[in-house]
């Protein structure tokens, strides 16, 4: 087991894995991408939309940080299933709110293949919004990505690894853990 697991992390019962960013690194990162957001989505009043479940943990602490006015909603798109392999997207709810001549933001976890987050934004422009931003917590360093994003819109960056922890899980678990770990083997 890795040393730098926090207590609580070992009385889990972690997998074999290893601390990629602890709450301090990843806390600093979404002062730097808040104060992004803070300054690209100033006067738009967007409708952010919190994909659920994974984007949830980054979003409630990104949303402190947010300096402007919006609307908060959530849309429930996956692949994986508490599984980690992905799959065919399934929609499990769409956000209630109005996205018609709105500006969009969609939060999102980790930027992998981009499969889901490429949907959502289709499905955001299909009901009518006029702009749609991405940001997300982690980008996955690999040549497999389907969609584009703003560089300034990513608070870290990982290596092609199975990570979890702050909002990500393995198997259904541990999103609560206030840390990033990467899956060994």
């Amino acid at each position: 087991m890795n040393t730098e697991l926090s207590h609580r992390a070992e009385n889990e019962n972690l997998p074999a894995s290893d601390l990629i960013y602890d709450f301090e690194q990843i806390s600093a990162a979404l002062d730097k991408l808040a104060a992004t957001l803070n300054q690209t989505m100033a006067n738009s009043n967007p409708i952010i939309l919190c994909v659920m479940n994974g984007a949830l943990i980054f979003s409630g602490h990104l949303l402190t940080r947010l300096s402007f006015q919006c609307e908060l909603d959530y849309i429930h798109a996956t692949r994986y299933r508490n599984t980690t392999q992905g799959d065919a997207l399934k929609w499990l709810a769409y956000p209630k709110l109005s996205l018609k001549g709105r500006t969009v933001l969609i939060l999102d976890d980790i930027l992998d293949e981009g499969i889901t987050l490429e949907a959502i934004e289709k499905y955001c422009y299909s009901e009518g919004a006029n702009h749609v931003e991405k940001a997300v917590l982690l980008l996955k360093h690999h040549d497999r990505c389907c969609t584009k994003i703003n560089s300034e819109h990513v608070a870290l960056r990982v290596e092609d690894l199975y990570v979890f922890g702050f909002g990500m899980d393995h198997e259904g678990k541990f999103r609560y853990l206030n840390a990033i770990y990467s899956l060994r083997g």
